[in-house]
Order: structure tokens, then sequence, then C-alpha cells
């Protein structure tokens, strides 16, 4: 699970947008305890814009597979996980509905 945890914050960290201080900031959150991972975008875009969203969710699960929870991009960022050797019986699509997962190509659960 450790290596797991590492290869997912390095490809988190790796998707960061550095801005200026008083830009959005691109935050990578980890819950090391219960293994959930994000990259967060937040901060004022505008003087009347706010953004507050979750760019990347990914969660560990007990059974070690890496369950890709939220890609709001357009990033296939399951490809940077099997390039750092996770294979794809171990990455599941989270937000594909159960029926629909036999046709990713992705492990089902």
């Amino acid at each position: 699970m450790k290596v797991y945890e590492q290869i997912i914050l390095d490809v988190l960290q790796a998707e960061r947008i550095e801005r200026s201080p008083n830009q959005v900031q691109d935050l990578v959150l980890a819950d090391k305890e219960s293994h959930h991972y994000q990259l967060l975008r937040t901060g004022w875009e505008t003087n009347e814009y706010f953004v507050n969203k979750i760019i990347f969710h990914f969660h560990i699960s007990d059974n070690g597979k890496i369950w890709l929870l939220a890609n709001n991009t357009d990033v296939p960022i399951t490809d940077e996980l099997i390039k750092r050797g996770v294979p794809v019986s171990d990455i599941v699509l989270g937000f594909h509905p159960e029926k629909y997962r036999a046709y990713s190509g992705f492990a089902t659960a």
C-alpha cells in the first residue's frame, strides 16, 4: 500500500500547476490514515469568482486496488500510474457505474 501511496502522491505533485502566491492554488491533500488523496484547486480566480474544486481523487482500498474516484480534466491520469508500474488490474475507474467497468479495460473492483 505504501508503494501505491507514494506513486499517487508523485503523480498528484506532477500535475500541480505552479502559480503566483495571490492566485488560485493547486494543493495536494493526503489522508494517509483512510488512504484518500486529492489534487484540489482553490482560490480567487477573479475578484468575483472563487474556485474550489477537486481535480483528481484517488483511494487505495483495503484490497490494495487504486480507485480513481474523480478526474475532472481531460488528462488520462491512469496512464501516469501505469508508467510508474501500477498494473491495469490494480486500477478501478470508480466514477463509472459498476455495470460499465468491465468495458473500461481496468479492474472492476
